[in-house]
């Protein structure tokens, strides 16, 4: 035998058959209780973090997660240096990704409908790795440079105006107005659908994309229009830290004065408050899953008070023959801990397992948790090493803490008191 005493006598604990079989009973359901609450733990944080990886491709991948703006009142709305400004920008830490692009409300209109819209002149040149480029199910954004008076819109927005592919929509700006013999009137014109995408998000019928060209015609804009950059960053959460050191560059270049005169707004103030609301549902579900894990680990302490009291003898027998009390809290102490690294090993092993394969397995047996509207869609899934080890080792710790009572209760035996009646 080339083990510790203790550990040799908790392993031959933890093994025995010879146990009252309502604590064999709750021994068992303690190591299932913690298995399940592991493997729950693992799949809903998994689901939860490929809902927060969908929201930020499908909407922080449109949502511009840096605007960068002219504050100068002589050129308001306007940046008309915006190409060596672009340059500067893209040699920060952070920015992968600068596009100019010009904004405006208005109205699109159909024979059969009217909607509301976010109109935004772009390049199609410097949107090449554009979410909406890599969604259009229908025509290019590339025919915004090839066909004067071109507009892009969402699937959405076209199931609603009742149009398709090369129909003809009014834009109407209801913030800018021309004088006319029949008095002032919005600013509005016709313009052909060359392209729809489908990203899948609230910006289906909610924006729409035209050339900056045609847009600044519209706005009744000199040169280019733009007015506007917007910053893709490598992580959209390093947004606040890019607009701080961005702030420090234009206080030690006050001389410049292009750079001196921007603003820089982040999408913490337009979708923060979608964000916060999916952050403080995850840390909700890590503890509602984890209190779940902690009363399966509970379920411990009482199938160790009973094994104590069952072993009344025996322990007073091992302090007799020169086993210490730190002896005795170490037996105890292995034996929940065998139950527990149990539970939290299946558990982990089967959470991980339901990860890669709960979609297949919902196939399976025909379960569609979206409804009828959404029979293609599936579980986003995203499984996390560092979540998978955190929740193993809390479970871990858990199990620990409730070994502690039964085990020091163990070592106040007296062996005298004890073994006066055997």
């Amino acid at each position: 035998m080339f083990q510790p005493i203790s550990l040799f006598i908790g392993l031959r604990y933890s093994r025995s058959k010879n146990r009252a079989g309502f604590i064999s009973f709750i021994t068992f359901f303690s190591t299932v209780g913690i298995l399940l609450g592991v493997a729950s733990l693992i799949t809903v944080v998994s689901v939860m973090n490929g809902f927060e990886g969908e929201l930020k491709k499908r909407i922080l991948g449109i949502v511009p997660h840096v605007i960068v703006s002219n504050n100068d009142v002589a050129t308001k709305n306007m940046l008309p240096q915006w190409r060596q400004v672009r340059e500067q920008l893209l040699t920060q830490k952070h920015i992968k990704q600068v596009t100019p692009f010009l904004s405006s409300e208005a109205l699109v209109q159909s024979p059969q409908s009217l909607q509301g819209v976010m109109l935004q002149g772009i390049m199609p040149e410097f949107e090449q790795r554009n979410i909406i480029n890599e969604h259009m199910i229908a025509g290019s954004l590339d025919s915004l440079s090839e066909q004067a008076y071109s507009i892009v819109i969402g699937r959405s927005l076209a199931n609603k105006l009742q149009v398709s592919l090369n129909d003809t929509v009014r834009i109407v700006l209801p913030t800018k107005t021309i004088f006319t013999p029949m008095g002032r009137i919005p600013v509005q014109r016709n313009f052909s659908i060359v392209g729809i995408f489908d990203v899948g998000s609230q910006v289906d019928d909610a924006m729409v994309y035209v050339h900056s060209k045609y847009g600044a015609k519209l706005l009744r804009r000199k040169g280019e229009g733009i007015g506007q950059l917007r910053l893709y960053l490598d992580d959209a959460f390093n947004a606040n830290e890019v607009v701080e050191e961005l702030t420090k560059t234009n206080k030690l270049t006050a001389k410049n004065e292009v750079v001196q005169s921007l603003s820089f707004t982040t999408w913490n103030d337009s979708q923060g408050a979608l964000f916060s609301a999916v952050n403080m549902e995850k840390k909700m579900m890590w503890l509602m899953l984890s209190l779940i894990v902690a009363v399966a680990a509970f379920n411990i302490v009482s199938a160790l008070v009973m094994v104590v009291v069952e072993k009344q003898g025996e322990i007073g027998i091992l302090q007799t023959l020169g086993l210490s009390k730190v002896g005795v809290v170490k037996i105890f102490i292995t034996q929940g801990m065998i139950n527990g690294l149990w539970g939290v090993s299946l558990g982990s092993l089967l959470g991980i397992l339901l990860t890669q394969y709960l979609n297949s397995i919902l196939a399976i047996f025909g379960v569609n948790i979206f409804g009828a509207g959404y029979a293609m869609q599936q579980l986003p899934m995203q499984l996390e090493v560092i979540n998978v080890i955190v929740i193993a080792i809390s479970a871990l710790v858990m199990s620990f803490l409730a070994t502690l009572y039964p085990a020091f209760q163990a070592s106040n035996t007296q062996p005298a008191e004890v073994l006066r009646n055997e």
